[in-house]
């Protein structure tokens, strides 16, 4: 069995109070998202993690957002609101751009033993197009996935997991994700639980 912890946009732009793209709420699920990492970190556990890597000129950011396909320039390439927040930092870290050649991708995955950033140029993080050959040549077969936001990249991720990767148990930790509109929630969650993703909170996952 190969499990991951899988970490969606855990970024300063969406984490924190005066971000370009603020998640209401973001900041009350930072111990959370610290203690997983922690965990993670201390026990061995790969973290695949996901950032969008924006350019001023990419097809999700909009001046007019409409706040489902389009949204407000936020983190930027380079900038201090692209950065992950100190506690959800990665550790002997590879990145994966959306423009690398995605056999030389798996060939350096096959030899990397520590966590795994996928950079995005738009919400869905399966829009990289090595996310899915990395997927299949790690053999993971269970996810433990959280952050944010959960209608929008959380939702992309879990659902394109849920799509092209049936052979993958997912665990949505629902302690540890926002999303941007919070009246969504509980129609995504069972939504989600009806296709089989387990539901669990923080201190399930770290005390297992």
């Amino acid at each position: 069995m190969t499990r991951v912890f899988w970490d969606v946009d855990t970024q300063v732009d969406f984490m924190r109070p005066d971000g370009k793209l603020y998640v209401d709420g973001a900041e009350t699920i930072v111990a959370n998202l610290r203690a997983l990492t922690d965990f993670a970190h201390c026990n061995g556990i790969r973290i695949v993690g996901s950032s969008d890597n924006h350019d001023p000129g990419d097809d999700e950011l909009s001046a007019t957002p409409d706040f489902v396909d389009t949204f407000p320039p936020h983190c930027l390439r380079g900038t201090e609101g692209q950065a992950r927040i100190p506690e959800t930092v990665l550790r002997e870290v590879l990145v994966v751009e959306p423009e690398d050649t995605v056999t030389d991708v798996v060939r350096r995955v096959a030899n990397h033993s520590g966590d795994i950033l996928f950079h995005k140029h738009y919400f869905d993080v399966f829009t990289n197009p090595s996310v899915g050959p990395v997927v299949e040549t790690l053999g993971i077969d269970e996810v433990v996935l959280y952050g944010v936001a959960l209608d929008v990249c959380n939702r992309y991720a879990l659902e394109g997991l849920l799509s092209r990767h049936l052979e993958v148990a997912i665990t949505l930790v629902t302690d540890a994700v926002r999303a941007i509109d919070e009246n969504s929630r509980d129609a995504l969650l069972n939504a989600w639980q009806r296709r089989g993703v387990v539901l669990a909170d923080t201190a399930g996952i770290v005390e297992m």
